[in-house]
């Protein structure tokens, strides 16, 4: 068992102090995520080194489109989520628990280094909920100079965060929706922590692209994509987005997202960013990187195979612009 890291007592219970919901724990009462569980007068995380999940996997299935194109990672992943969205892609083990298997932290770095493996995704559900095994595994993983990589929804408090960024190389983060709205009545959540994770982890070096699933009935306007990347471009406007195609699932049963809708939103994104991508969808085009100054084409991408083919260094073989890439 691994002591939880950040929580405090109030009033004779144990809060945990990971993510913004700060859920009291007690014995017989576990948090939203079901991670976290009292024992004694400690607060343990019952989910440390059990994963649920593990695969090799391409880079671009994260998605991230310009961290080591083309590369292999192990990717792995832990039962529980702090979130509770209505139309979750993953809900058998972010609102489930399906079996698990022991992984401790130097079986799972040893694998990182094999089978062309250029690290580690903690990926699948919420790695943030897994926050402890995810904090020492990644310092063994930099140590031996292995990649690691979060899919995350980004809900976590700044101190746990900030505590992290220094280990991580690469991010996707999952910003659902321009507004609160969205997330107080699909996902149980706020949107504020999640726009502080980007802000955060860019200023901090960290690579990061985002990932934004279009639900129909709710953020399928051109208004609501419009929002979301006039956001991102505060930012960044070279940070990646990945439009991607809901499908039913879960509790939330609404046709899958209209294609044609897709594609208007990439031209919308388009406007306001340099960088974005379709995803979960058949596109012709919609996966490729092409130069924002001279339309070079420097990625090509047919589902999960990739030629890069025009990036010399950091930059465009043909026009020498800097690119937001990292080999």
């Amino acid at each position: 068992m691994r002591e939880v890291e950040y929580y405090h007592s109030e009033n004779g219970q144990l809060v945990c102090d990971i993510c913004p919901h700060h859920c009291p724990v007690t014995e017989e009462k576990v948090g939203i995520c079901r991670q976290r569980r009292r024992v004694g007068e400690g607060l343990i995380a019952v989910n440390y080194a059990k994963a649920a999940s593990i695969a090799l996997d391409p880079i671009e299935k994260k998605p991230l489109y310009h961290f080591r194109p083309g590369s292999a990672i192990l990717s792995v992943g832990a039962n529980g989520c702090n979130l509770q969205c209505q139309f979750c892609q993953n809900c058998e083990i972010s609102q489930g628990d399906v079996p698990t298997r022991h992984l401790p932290v130097e079986e799972l770095v040893r694998m990182a280094g094999q089978r062309g493996s250029i690290g580690v995704a903690f990926t699948y559900s919420e790695p943030l909920m897994w926050y402890e095994y995810v904090l020492d595994a990644a310092a063994e993983l930099k140590k031996r100079g292995l990649a690691v990589v979060l899919v995350t929804n980004g809900y976590i408090e700044e101190t746990p965060l900030r505590r992290l960024l220094p280990l991580v190389d690469a991010m996707n983060v999952d910003l659902k929706s321009p507004g609160d709205e969205f997330y107080r009545k699909l996902c149980k959540a706020h949107i504020e922590p999640v726009h502080r994770t980007i802000r955060l982890a860019h200023e901090a070096g960290v690579h990061v692209e985002i990932a934004h699933l279009v639900v129909t009935g709710w953020n399928d306007r051109d208004e609501s994509i419009l929002e979301v990347a006039r956001w991102i471009a505060s930012v960044d406007p070279g940070i990646p987005l990945h439009i991607s195609r809901y499908f039913p699932h879960y509790k939330y049963f609404e046709p899958p997202t209209s294609e044609a809708f897709l594609h208007r939103a990439l031209d919308i994104a388009r406007g306001e960013l340099k960088f974005v991508y379709l995803g979960n969808i058949a596109s012709n085009g919609g996966a490729d990187t092409v130069c924002p100054d001279c339309g070079a084409l420097i990625v090509q991408r047919v589902g999960y195979h990739v030629k890069v083919m025009g990036l010399k260094g950091g930059a465009c073989a043909q026009c020498g612009r800097t690119l937001p890439f990292k080999r």
